[in-house]
């Protein structure tokens, strides 16, 4: 979970955390605290997993739980994306009607200073 690729940085930390009864040292430049909810998230996704098949392959499980999490990440991201085209209409209409405004704000001005 490091941001980059190849010798560790001075900031890098190794943190344990346990997901599905295993054990993993973790090495990160992150927040510990991030790793260990993302692990726990893991952690719960499996559980839940085996909890509903008769698996007890803990690579199914694991691949199940990943296919699960990219599901989630899918939707949350076309979720953004169409949040994104909500706000870039609405944000072109406000531009328009900000123009309209100021255009018919000009207008007696314009008018006045054409018939001096």
């Amino acid at each position: 979970m490091t941001s980059g690729r190849g010798r560790s940085g001075p900031s890098e930390q190794t943190i344990q955390v346990e997901i599905y009864n295993q054990t993993y040292s973790i090495r990160s430049d992150g927040d510990n605290d991030y790793i260990l909810t993302l692990a726990k998230y893991v952690d719960e996704k499996m559980r839940a997993i085996s909890s509903g098949t008769l698996t007890v392959d803990s690579l199914k499980v694991a691949i199940l739980a990943a296919l699960h999490i990219a599901d989630e990440f899918h939707q949350a991201k076309d979720e953004l994306a169409q949040a994104d085209l909500q706000l870039a209409s609405r944000s072109s209409e406000c531009s328009e009607n900000l123009d309209r405004i100021l255009k018919q704000k000009d207008m007696p001005q314009q008018e006045f200073e054409m018939e001096q």
